[in-house]
C-alpha cells in the first residue's frame, strides 16, 4: 500500500540561463540555516555562491549543464514537534535541472524524481525558449508549477505582464486546469527575499526566503512510497566522490536504503 511521507517534498527547478535559480536555491540552503555564506562559497569552489553549477564548464558559461541534487530541511514557523528531525522540519529535496534542449535526455532524467516544479522565471525578460522546451517536459511528467517570479529589485521589471506571459505560455504547452491556477511568488535571490503579494515587497529590501518554502509545502504533493515493501529504485545518474567512492543518485519509490 502506497504511503504519503508528509514531510518530504521532491521539487524540481525550471528557469532560463540567468534568470537566477542557482541564486534561489543558495539563498533557500543559506537561509534554511544549513550553510554559512562562507561555506556556499567554499562548496562552489571559490565562486561566490552558485553552489549548483559546481561543473567548471557550467561555471565559466554560467548555465546548469548536470542535473544537482541538494536537501533543504525548512522550519514552518510555529511547528516545533514532530517532523522529520524531531522538530517539526520538512526535508525539500530540490533538484536543478539543465537549462537547454541539448540536453533534453538528463531533463526527461531528472523530472521522474521530481513531484512538482518551481518555474522561475526573470520579472522584465520572461518566459524564454529554454523556458519552454523543460516546462513542456515537466507538463508531459505531471507536475504542476509554483511560479517565482525573480529580480522584482529591477526598476524596468514588470511582473504582471510576465505572469501573463507564464499563463499563455502553460496553456499553448496544454496544461490542465489545475495547473493553470498556479501559485505565485514575487522574489529577489540577489537580494534574499519572497513575497505571495506585490503590494507586500519590502521598501528597504530586506526580507527572508518562507514565501518560497511556504508554496513548496502548500502546493507539491508529499513523497509517496511504501517504506516496508521491496526495495524499487530509480537511479538517475552515476558520480564518483573521493570521499565516499561511487555514488548512485535517484529516488527510491518503495523499499528503504540504509548505509552500510
Amino acid at each position: 500500500m502506497s504511503s504519503h511521507s508528509v514531510h518530504l517534498r521532491n521539487v524540481a527547478i525550471i528557469a532560463h540561463v540567468d534568470h537566477g535559480k542557482t541564486t534561489l536555491v543558495d539563498q533557500l540552503l543559506y537561509q534554511s540555516g544549513m550553510f554559512r555564506s562562507e561555506q556556499l562559497d567554499k562548496l562552489a569552489g571559490g565562486q561566490h555562491g552558485l553552489i549548483m553549477d559546481s561543473n567548471d564548464l557550467e561555471r565559466e558559461r554560467g548555465i546548469t549543464i548536470l542535473s544537482k541534487n541538494c536537501a533543504v530541511v525548512y522550519h514552518p514557523e510555529g511547528v516545533t514537534e514532530g517532523g522529520i528531525d524531531g522538530h517539526g522540519g520538512v526535508r525539500i529535496n530540490v533538484i536543478d535541472t539543465p537549462g537547454h534542449a541539448d540536453f533534453g535526455g538528463e531533463v526527461e532524467r531528472v523530472l521522474r524524481m521530481a513531484d512538482g516544479c518551481l518555474l522561475v522565471v526573470d520579472a522584465y525578460e520572461g518566459p524564454m525558449p529554454q523556458t519552454r522546451f523543460v516546462l513542456g517536459k515537466a507538463i508531459e511528467a505531471g507536475l504542476e508549477p509554483v511560479v517565482v517570479i525573480n529580480k522584482c529589485d529591477r526598476p524596468d521589471g514588470e511582473p504582471e505582464r510576465v505572469i501573463n506571459e507564464v499563463f499563455d505560455l502553460l496553456v499553448d504547452l496544454g496544461a490542465d486546469d489545475h495547473a493553470l491556477d498556479f501559485p505565485i511568488v514575487y522574489a529577489s535571490a540577489k537580494n534574499g527575499w519572497a513575497v505571495r503579494d506585490l503590494d507586500n515587497m519590502p521598501a528597504d529590501g530586506k526580507g527572508d526566503m518562507r514565501a518560497v518554502f511556504e508554496a513548496i509545502l502548500e502546493h507539491v504533493p508529499p513523497a509517496t512510497g511504501d517504506p516496508d515493501a521491496g526495495l524499487q529504485m530509480l537511479v538517475t545518474s552515476l558520480a564518483y566522490s573521493e570521499y565516499v567512492g561511487r555514488i548512485g543518485i535517484g529516488r527510491v519509490f518503495s523499499g528503504t536504503v540504509k548505509s552500510g
